[in-house]
């Protein structure tokens, strides 16, 4: 699968071929977002336009229009006519697809996390779709909407977490310990409004007293519960691919870790996962893993490094991500373009790969003056 993307926002040049989990890096502002975004709009297009035509959404026919509502507001510049070009698996994807209302409901087969995913939440409740106005991304509107339509599985009065069907124990456990602690995640009315509150004992909390990485993660968290559905190594079968903007959003690390490992788990269930991230954490977990592969290590050494249980479920994850195909891309904020750096080289020459994607320039730079600031020390001491 290829992605090519020629003068588009920040972008000049993005040749993107995916792997069972991509990964995007780079600092702010360089076209990560645009580039999923446009992954999504090649492969969904025709479920796009037909989820617009459905909330009464009109672009009349015209691109500028069009962009506004799928990238958001002030975004209708996107496009320069004469030099920007979309490819899709090397063919150009033509722009009258684009403005012409689809005549078929096809089901989408991207489910997309956005960056924005705690605005999915209102008071503790997904908002619909047409409660947005529309010059908010449609990532966003489309995703409160899913997570609004998946909480009428479950009963007022209901745990949602920890709860049996969701996720299997061993993830359940990590994520108790990392992120929940003793609180439970409820389903609850007040004044006949349902909403999510966490709960400990008879003391409730709503929404806008969680923390900062709880009101991130539950967003996050329902999303996989929509793609994990509670049947061993089941997917969803329409879903093929997996959008996940910014995993590490409010979280300590070693909740970082257990949420890396659940998306191993959604690559091992067949999804084509993609990533972007602001964390050397993702990086230097691919970079090991790399590493164990190549040096033939067991399963038990990569379940050791996120100081995850050895159990047969996490075994059998642990030796199947092993032999997928794991792509990085690197967004270079100076030239707009972006470069393949999956070998993830510490000593490569190219600037962008050393420092994986400036992830791990920092802590290059903090080594670099205590060796110095040692040196230094003993030099003087010997003097």
């Amino acid at each position: 699968m290829r992605l090519q993307l020629k003068n588009i926002g920040q972008i000049t040049d993005a040749d993107i071929r995916f792997g069972d989990l991509t990964v995007f890096v780079g600092p702010q502002a360089t076209g990560k977002t645009i580039a999923l975004e446009f992954l999504k709009l090649a492969v969904d297009l025709d479920g796009i336009q037909e989820t617009m035509g459905r909330y009464g959404l009109d672009w009349s026919g015209e691109l500028r229009d069009f962009f506004g509502l799928y990238f958001g507001e002030g975004m209708q510049g996107l496009w320069q006519d004469g030099r920007s070009e979309f490819r899709w698996r090397g063919s150009p994807v033509p722009l009258n697809s684009l403005l012409k209302r689809s005549p078929r409901g096809r089901l989408e087969s991207v489910f997309y996390i956005p960056a924005q995913r705690v605005l999915a939440l209102r008071d503790g409740w997904p908002q619909p779709f047409s409660a947005y106005s529309s010059g908010v991304p449609f990532i966003l509107r489309e995703f409160s909407e899913n997570l609004r339509q998946l909480m009428g599985q479950f009963k007022v009065g209901g745990t949602l977490f920890p709860e049996k069907r969701w996720l299997n124990k061993e993830f359940r456990g990590l994520l108790e310990q990392n992120i929940f602690a003793r609180f439970k995640l409820v389903l609850e009315t007040q004044f006949m409004q349902m909403r999510l509150v966490l709960k400990s004992g008879e003391q409730s909390l709503p929404f806008m007293v969680w923390s900062a990485g709880q009101r991130e993660f539950v967003p996050l968290l329902l999303g996989l519960y929509w793609l994990l559905p509670p049947v061993p190594f089941a997917r969803r079968s329409r879903i093929k691919w997996v959008v996940l903007e910014e995993l590490e959003m409010g979280l300590h690390p070693r909740a970082i870790e257990t949420v890396l490992l659940i998306v191993f788990e959604l690559v091992v269930r067949g999804y084509r996962v993609c990533l972007s991230t602001h964390t050397a954490q993702v990086l230097e977990a691919l970079w090991a893993l790399r590493h164990l592969r190549a040096n033939r290590a067991s399963p038990q050494a990569l379940l050791g490094m996120f100081d995850a249980p050895v159990t047969p479920s996490l075994r059998r994850l642990a030796e199947t991500v092993m032999t997928k195909q794991i792509k990085v891309y690197y967004f270079d904020p100076t030239s707009g373009a972006t470069r393949d750096i999956s070998a993830l080289d510490v000593d490569s020459e190219d600037v962008g790969e050393d420092g994986w994607g400036g992830l791990s320039e920092f802590s290059g730079r903090v080594n670099a003056a205590v060796a110095r600031a040692v040196a230094n020390a003993e030099r003087v001491g010997r003097a």
